[in-house]
Parts: C-alpha cells; sequence; structure tokens
C-alpha cells in the first residue's frame, strides 16, 4: 500500500513539473507571447522631415524665395515633409496665399535656391537623363521625377501629394523644392517643363 501510494505521489508531482513550464503547478495562466517590435510588425519607417517657411525676396540664408511676387506673394507660406516607409518616399507640400484659383506647377530640384529661379537646377531624378534638358517623356515623369502641382482655392492655398521608390538618404541631388507658373507638360519634346520659375525653398527629402 505504502509503496502504491509512493508511486502515485511521484506521478503527481512529474505531471506538476512539467505542467510547470507550461502554466505553472498552481494552474495560473501562461503568460501572453510579448508583441513583435513595431519595426517587424509594420516594417521600415522614418520620422518625417519637415519643412515650414514664408516667402521673401532673395537674401543671404532665406529659406523660401520668390521670384514672382505677383504670383507667390511675399508672406505666403509654404510647407513640406517628407517621409519613407517600407521603401517609399511620401512628400506633402501645402502651400497659403498664393493666387487664388490659379495652377501651378511644382517640382523638386537638384540645387539650393539662390538669387534666380535657375540657381535650383534641374528636377531630381531617380534614374538620370543622359540627354539635358530633359524632356523625355522616359525621364521626365512623376515617378522618375517629383512632381507636385497644385490648383490653389478661393484663398489662395493649395496642396499635392506625391509617392514614389526615390532614395534620397542616398543621393545629394535633392536640395530644393520649385513653384512654376504651369501645371507640368508630359509630352515629348516638352516633358516636364512647367514655364517659369515663381519661387524655391531650400528643403530636406
Amino acid at each position: 500500500m505504502l509503496h502504491q501510494s509512493s508511486r502515485l505521489t511521484g506521478s503527481v508531482l512529474g505531471l506538476c513539473t512539467a505542467a510547470v513550464l507550461i502554466a505553472g503547478c498552481g494552474g495560473g495562466q501562461a503568460p501572453a507571447p510579448s508583441e513583435q517590435p513595431a519595426t517587424q510588425e509594420h516594417g521600415e519607417h522614418q520620422a518625417a522631415k519637415q519643412t515650414s517657411a514664408t516667402f521673401e525676396p532673395y537674401k543671404e540664408g532665406a529659406t523660401a524665395i520668390t521670384y514672382n511676387p505677383e504670383q507667390v506673394p511675399a508672406g505666403s507660406r509654404v510647407d513640406l515633409s517628407s517621409e519613407r516607409t517600407n521603401g517609399q518616399t511620401k512628400i506633402t507640400v501645402n502651400v497659403e496665399g498664393l493666387q487664388p484659383n490659379r495652377d501651378y506647377g511644382a517640382h523638386v530640384h537638384t540645387k539650393p535656391c539662390g538669387p534666380t529661379g535657375e540657381d535650383a537646377g534641374p528636377h531630381f531624378q531617380e534614374k538620370a537623363d543622359p540627354v539635358k534638358p530633359s524632356v523625355d517623356p522616359a525621364y521626365a515623369n512623376p515617378q522618375n521625377e517629383v512632381w507636385l502641382d497644385f490648383h490653389t482655392d478661393a484663398q489662395g492655398n493649395g496642396t499635392a501629394t506625391a509617392e514614389g521608390n526615390w532614395s534620397f538618404d542616398n543621393r545629394q541631388d535633392a536640395k530644393s523644392f520649385v513653384i512654376h507658373e504651369m501645371h507640368t507638360h508630359t509630352e515629348p519634346g516638352k516633358a516636364g517643363t512647367a514655364g517659369g520659375r515663381l519661387a524655391c525653398t531650400n528643403a530636406t527629402f
């Protein structure tokens, strides 16, 4: 009888020891699995890069410059954000105080702003067109370049968003945002052109 009781006690203890590994001998619940880190659950994400500035006539150190105060008045504003998630870059622009009910072209350019609109250089291109100026739709298009054309409302405010595979982190040729006088052309021989350069903003993408 004692022998059987010892075997029974040993069996119970053995089962309890095994159960501790799962839920504890006292019958408590097993701990919930830890949550996956955000980087694994949602993928790569970098904090947005922001540029906010007020347009003014050119001066040394100015962030946002107007070359045509009638179309981009001094005192009007621009807000730019660039955010990268899972290999995709999203760029958003908001403007306030421009001419109302008007189409504007806009692009990311390769060089910083200067005394004239031409100082900003050509459009940023993920794959550079060997022919300059670039007016071939194979290169001058909204996938290879960053086009942010917008239309202002009755108060002169407008917004635009562009998304693409642009690799700004590995490049040094995306330095500014330029506003043009018309929406961007797409036809061969004119692709990428949008008239005169009205304003420029130094920005980080």
